[in-house]
């Protein structure tokens, strides 16, 4: 089916911005493309050093240009539960190369930080520029030229952006991500998040929130509640860069096994060297993006990605705008409910048909380009299956079932869950900022109310737990972009928010700082550019202005004489705290040449 007329009209105006930009990639793709097989270009010692422990056979292969050779990029470490299992993948990797009459080699790690181990900590102010750092570190290991294709090992918050910003880089290789899946399914999200209320309210202590979070997060893959890491999966399914069906299938398992072997052997079948050369920067166009926005509202996906999609894209020579994405929320149907936004889990997802469900209802009428290049071949059609072993242990596919599992959990495009996707662009006297509202009842779409500013995530809370908060208010919490300290994920803040908000109190968040997919039920204006450290009009709200937020008619607003708001001096704040400690001196270089949100908070021009 052709894609419905507002997605062609939002698409061709991508295309038509981009076209400078995404010409002038392109050539420099073909140019790398023509030159053929890399390794022929490498002196003998180049190609010695490449090859030294590689065995016999594998040499004599390498020596020439007829068998390809596979670059392994990994984020495996053992601290987090998603990359963990990334432990065995190389092998198993190296041993399906050799099966299909190639070679592979780990051509090099990345870092992986988890976002829940440093949440409200100093680390986490590396957290963002950790995507672009992610995205240079596999540039080197690219850099070798000894590769016909890469395939890339990643889960989690800024892994994948970054990896995907270096796949396309390197946009003359194929590229194929191959997930690990999610963990099992432990404590009930609603049930986590009531213990972390009562432990904000100071019912429970220590111990039971320890048990509570244990229980949650207990094994190997990903967490299980629809933030980031989860995001990142149903974009790399619905943008083509994973096999059909891979995304949400448990680590551990041999069907997860069965389809990194198949991911491999995919990867090899693609290089220039064979008939169906597929390099990741020319199959990732501008209908792949818009593909993958759309993936995002039509799940209730992470806001997350109003920065790493724009990012991406800009990888790619395409100009994404939030004005884009919060078009295209406005008319994608909403179709998952997955915590924090309904109660079940991605495992739930996955069980009530799952991507292939999702993809072929937003097929149904139009919501995404099936005319698409993918690592499996041409049109989205092909990712409407299930993927199953055979009794060969094989992975094969089935058409998914016309009808949901769970209508509660993944509902039919004709009878959506709501009419839009609930991610908005606001504009107003403060700048440009963006806000998920799938999880925000109705009645709070719309917040007028005093500010209380805050410079900072502690301040915030020391005034709840001295009990000065009990009253509607809107929280300004201002000095947490990309230049002040790196746009640090202000989730600390959510459950204090929501025990006032479940008091009955209005509340709200501003904030030139970060939420992801997991920002709940409070409404929380984010993002704003330009920052407060830029001298945004953030810096120069004061305590008891009256600032509307309004989510109906995309604005925000400081409701402020227009003359005294704009003669007031923007506050500046000592940020020195910000600049040493847990690896923080060594960002200094991004922190000073960012850019901003609505660009994607990239240290890439």
């Amino acid at each position: 089916m052709a894609a419905h007329s507002s997605i062609e009209a939002i698409t061709a105006r991508i295309v038509e911005r981009s076209k400078p930009h995404r010409e002038a990639y392109l050539d420099r793709l073909r140019r790398a493309a023509s030159r053929g097989p890399h390794r022929s270009t490498l002196s003998c010692g180049n190609l010695a050093h490449g090859f030294a422990v590689c065995s016999p056979a594998e040499k004599e292969a390498l020596a020439g240009d007829v068998v390809p050779n596979l670059g392994i990029i990994t984020a495996y470490n053992d601290m987090l539960s998603a990359h963990q299992p990334y432990e065995t993948f190389p092998p198993i990797i190296r041993e399906a190369a050799r099966e299909a009459g190639g070679i592979a080699q780990v051509a090099g790690g990345v870092p992986a930080m988890c976002d829940g181990v440093t949440q409200g900590q100093p680390g986490m102010e590396l957290s963002l520029f950790s995507r672009d750092a992610i995205a240079m570190a596999a540039g080197i290991g690219l850099s070798h030229n000894m590769f016909d294709a890469a395939v890339f090992l990643g889960i989690c918050d800024k892994i994948v952006p970054g990896l995907v910003i270096a796949a396309l880089s390197f946009g003359h290789l194929p590229s194929v991500f191959i997930p690990a899946g999610p963990m099992t399914t432990g404590l009930p999200n609603d049930e986590k998040s009531r213990i972390r209320q009562l432990y904000a309210e100071g019912k429970v202590g220590r111990a039971e929130l320890l048990e509570a979070e244990s229980k949650s997060y207990h094994g190997p893959g990903t967490c299980t509640f629809y933030g980031t890491a989860n995001s990142n999966q149903m974009l790399m399914e619905i943008m083509g860069f994973h096999m059909p069906g891979a995304s949400f299938v448990n680590p551990g398992t041999p069907l997860r096994e069965a389809l990194t072997r198949e991911a491999a052997k995919r990867a090899l079948a693609i290089t220039a060297l064979g008939n169906e050369f597929t390099p990741a920067g020319e199959m990732i166009d501008e209908r792949s993006i818009v593909n993958g926005v759309v993936g995002l509202h039509a799940t209730g996906g992470s806001t997350n990605h109003t920065l790493h999609l724009v990012a991406m894209a800009r990888a790619a020579g395409i100009l994404l705008t939030w004005q884009d994405i919060s078009e295209l929320s406005d008319i994608v149907p909403l179709l998952a409910r997955v915590y924090p936004n309904g109660l079940a889990d991605v495992n739930h997802f996955h069980a009530a048909g799952g991507m292939g469900f999702l993809i072929k209802q937003l097929l149904k009428t139009g919501m995404v380009h099936d005319d698409v290049r993918t690592v499996f071949g041409h049109g989205l059609e092909a990712y409407t299956v299930e993927a199953k072993l055979d009794a060969n242990g094989q992975v094969t596919r089935e058409a998914i079932p016309d009808q949901s599992g769970d209508p509660k959990v993944l509902a039919p495009i004709e009878t959506p869950f709501q009419s839009n996707g609930g991610l908005k662009m606001l504009k107003g006297n403060l700048g440009k900022a963006v806000i998920k509202i799938s999880a925000v009842k109705p009645e709070r779409h719309i917040i007028e109310a005093p500010a209380i500013v805050f410079h900072d995530q502690q301040a915030l809370q020391d005034a709840f737990k001295r009990g000065e908060l009990n009253r509607d208010f809107v929280a300004v919490v201002r000095f947490q972009g990309p230049k002040a300290n790196g746009m640090p994920e202000l989730h600390r803040l959510t459950p204090p928010l929501g025990v006032l908000q479940d008091r009955g109190f209005k509340v709200a968040l501003v904030t030139d700082g970060r939420m992801s997919g997991a920002s709940g039920k409070v409404p929380a204006a984010i993002h704003i550019t330009p920052e407060a450290s830029d001298g945004g009009p953030i810096a120069r709200i004061k305590d008891g202005d009256i600032i509307r937020l309004d989510a109906v008619a995309g604005t925000l607003e400081v409701l402020v004489d227009a003359a005294e708001f704009g003669a007031r001096v923007a506050v500046v704040v000592d940020l020195s705290e910000n600049e040493f400690g847990m690896g923080r001196e060594l960002f200094a270089p991004f922190r000073r040449h960012v850019g901003t949100a609505d660009m994607g908070a990239s240290v890439f021009a």
